[in-house]
């Protein structure tokens, strides 16, 4: 059986060089995602560091956020949200329309997904420049919830995301400077 001094997540992270255009070293996750040891290691060591938190929600942008914020929100005994583009949610939202490098965007929660007071983990597979989970903290922020933290699998160091997320904490499980 493994445990986690046993693990090196990074031995399942792939580095694709030019992906997806050239200059850009893709770090992919299929090959963690496609070992239950592996994946089953990431989940429990989040949810290590939360435990014993108070997480009222456990929410994430779509789409590989949610691969890893549904399976920790259930080790977390916390709801899970999901926050996605417009027109993809079937009840009333919220909406929080940001600026992009070249152009806007926006994201939507369920009205009664995330209530005053409620302590949200915001959680991604990757922090990079920090634009959309900027923008899922923002969101939370509005609904009058609070967020308790920002969790991602990796984060690139050299892209400043963490700096543009504060004072919000962030907890990554693996950091790369490229």
């Amino acid at each position: 059986m493994s445990t986690s001094t046993q693990i090196n997540l990074a031995d399942y992270i792939r580095a694709i060089p030019d992906f997806p255009k050239p200059g850009i070293l893709f770090r992919d996750i299929t090959p963690l995602l496609a070992s239950p040891e592996a994946f089953g290691e990431a989940i429990d060591r989040m949810a290590q560091r939360y435990r014993g938190q108070k997480i009222d929600v456990v929410a994430a942008a779509e789409a590989r956020g949610f691969i890893f914020a549904a399976p920790l929100a259930l080790k977390l005994r916390a709801g899970f949200v999901p926050v996605r583009k417009p027109g993809k949610l079937p009840f009333d939202t919220h909406a929080f329309h940001y600026e992009l490098e070249y152009g806007t965007d926006t994201l939507e929660v369920h009205r009664d997904g995330i209530r005053p007071g409620q302590n949200v983990l915001l959680v991604d597979d990757l922090l990079a420049t920090g634009g959309t989970i900027e923008a899922c903290c923002r969101l939370v922020e509005a609904t009058g919830a609070k967020v308790a933290g920002c969790a991602f699998l990796i984060e690139l160091t050299a892209l400043g995301g963490a700096a543009r997320i504060a004072p919000n904490e962030v907890f990554s499980l693996m950091r790369y400077d490229g």
